[in-house]
């Protein structure tokens, strides 16, 4: 599987409106970073959860031994760019912390539980999921 012409494809259909092939449309966000080596934008489509008013995104790389790359990129800018539903917004990407982050995996989990597959893979390799919550910029 080409996981670039993949996200080219979910990119394009979502921008477009319609149905996603394979994919829950409502479950899913454009989130667009800065990169952190190149200074240019670079969108992602993911897993979105809704938490009450928040929207959640998990760098869970499916467990790999690295955060994924736009991850690494909010890191340096955390100003990024969030398409979600039919709206989109200039946000501040947040890492949840301490009991917040715990709360927020444990309702995560519960709700995908292929995720703790995915923790139980970064965990042998010493790194923690970051959780990240797209805060709309007023």
């Amino acid at each position: 599987m080409d996981v670039r012409e993949t996200n080219r494809r979910v990119i394009e259909q979502f921008r477009a409106g319609g149905e996603v092939d394979g994919m829950h449309r409502e479950r899913l966000v454009l989130l667009t970073t800065t990169g952190r080596h190149t200074g240019e934008p670079r969108t992602v489509p993911m897993m979105v959860h809704r938490d009450g008013d928040r929207l959640l995104v998990v760098a869970s790389n499916v467990g790999a031994p690295r955060h994924p790359d736009w991850y690494l990129n909010l890191t340096d800018d955390p100003r990024v760019t969030v398409e979600v539903d039919d709206r989109k917004f200039e946000a501040e990407a947040l890492p949840l912390l301490g009991a917040d982050y715990v709360r927020a995996w444990t309702e995560l989990e519960r709700h995908y539980p292929f995720l703790a597959d995915h923790r139980a893979k970064a965990k042998q390799a010493k790194r923690v999921i970051p959780i990240v919550e797209l805060s709309e910029e007023s």
